[in-house]
């Protein structure tokens, strides 16, 4: 069962890791590329970070990643900067 922090209220965006398990391809992943920074770590997790603005962006981002049979490991608030806006 993943590890999932519940969402309240937000008022501004906050930067979320989310793990899943395995080498997910770019392919998998082409609709979170612009929100999200994508690490493929040396421990067989794929993390994903990236800013959440609310709490149904964070569920689209769960909804996309279950569809693709994404195995989530983890979901967290995160102090490591998200990367910067595109210009």
């Amino acid at each position: 069962m993943p590890s999932v922090v519940m969402l309240t209220s937000m008022t501004e965006p906050t930067t979320y890791e989310i793990v899943i398990r395995g080498r997910a391809s770019a392919r998998l992943l082409r609709p979170l590329l612009d929100d999200f920074t994508i690490d493929h770590a040396s421990d067989g997790v794929t993390r994903l970070v990236g800013d959440i603005g609310d709490a149904s962006h964070l569920h689209g981002v769960l909804v996309h990643l279950t569809s693709v049979n994404a195995e989530v490991i983890s979901i967290a608030p995160t102090h490591q900067p998200a990367r910067s806006p595109k210009p």
